[in-house]
């Protein structure tokens, strides 16, 4: 089995004996320091990269594969719809786990029946993945998760768990329902997130917790799919049926939608309306009025993750870098303002 994948001049591909001879050492040490073994002098491997570097040899992860007995894969288990932020921590994941020598393979939740979560579960350990990441999950996955007893260790990107890497939502949500309070506002509406999904849930606790601390009656939350378009068609229908002066939004996006409604129906951000949003996705800042949001670190959170979970794997921290939590911080902009009645 050929060990590269990148042919020279000659067309053909440099091999790991070939980096061996530039360098001045056994195939054996180069495997090593491909390996990222720590039993290396560091003037040893810093010869055998540079070789690496002047051939531009490629090992072949296959060979590699059957030469340690490992796969170095890494399982991400994605939810049944990506978003933003999902979408910004798997590219984190993949950042470091590459960086460690790492590969990611991907599955999207097709549902979220216990079956298909089931299914996504067993097509990733059929690759022989040495550990799994399952990234802003369905209610129903950590149970699952919890009950399969899978032999490799399992990292949950969400807002609970017996092991996970997240930010408090319930916490960020208050600070946003706080804020609004602090403006003067009571009547304040929350369009939630979808009922399956744990952020959604947390977030809509939030709300409530921070309306029942001030003594303030909250009306029911609406269950929403995360989208524009919800947040704009119940926009129009709440507005017109409900005395409010301020909406808390699960997320950016519903919360674009909502404020689109409040212009349809006649009536203007934040003069009449108050929105709060959720993410602080990238067009936020750019929304008119610009969106008062709660900012968290998408990518922070999942390279928190991957790192715990190659520490866990038994990677060295120098090479999966440091683990800090990344708090949610509440970013007011022009959408909120006192109540004017």
């Amino acid at each position: 089995m050929s060990d590269t994948e990148t042919p020279d001049a000659t067309g053909k591909a440099p091999s790991i004996r070939d980096v061996a001879r530039l360098a001045g050492v056994s195939y054996q040490t180069v495997s090593r320091v491909i390996n990222n073994s720590p039993q290396l002098r560091p003037e040893t491997a810093a010869k055998v990269r540079s070789a690496i570097a002047e051939l531009k040899f490629v090992p072949n992860q296959a060979a590699r594969a059957l030469a340690t007995n490992r796969s170095r894969l890494i399982g991400v288990l994605g939810p049944r719809m990506t978003t933003h932020g999902t979408s910004a921590m798997v590219q984190a994941i993949e950042s470091v786990a590459r960086a460690a020598g790492y590969r990611l393979t991907l599955t999207n939740l097709a549902t979220s029946a216990a079956d298909d979560v089931r299914a996504s579960i067993d097509h990733l350990m059929q690759q022989s993945v040495e550990g799994l990441i399952a990234v802003a999950p369905q209610t129903r996955v950590v149970p699952i998760l919890d009950e399969l007893k899978l032999p490799v260790p399992v990292q949950i990107v969400a807002s609970t768990g017996t092991s996970s890497s997240h930010n408090d939502q319930t916490a960020g949500a208050r600070a946003a329902v706080r804020h609004l309070i602090e403006l003067g506002h009571s009547r304040i509406l929350h369009i939630a997130g979808p009922r399956d999904w744990v952020e959604a849930d947390h977030r809509m606790r939030g709300y409530l917790a921070e309306m029942d601390a001030n003594d303030l009656t909250p009306r029911p939350p609406v269950l929403g799919d995360w989208t524009a378009q919800f947040g704009f068609e119940a926009g129009l229908e709440l507005l017109r049926t409900e005395d409010a002066t301020a909406v808390f939004a699960g997320n950016d996006h519903m919360a674009l939608g909502l404020m689109h409604a409040v212009r349809a129906i006649g009536r203007s951000v934040p003069e009449d309306i108050s929105v709060v949003g959720f993410d602080d996705v990238p067009e936020s800042a750019h929304l008119w009025p610009p969106l008062t949001t709660v900012r968290q670190d998408f990518a922070g959170i999942g390279a928190r993750a991957i790192t715990d979970l190659l520490t866990r794997l038994g990677e060295s921290s120098d090479a999966v870098g440091p683990s800090e939590p990344d708090h949610l911080r509440l970013i007011v902009r022009s959408s909120t303002a006192p109540p004017s009645r």
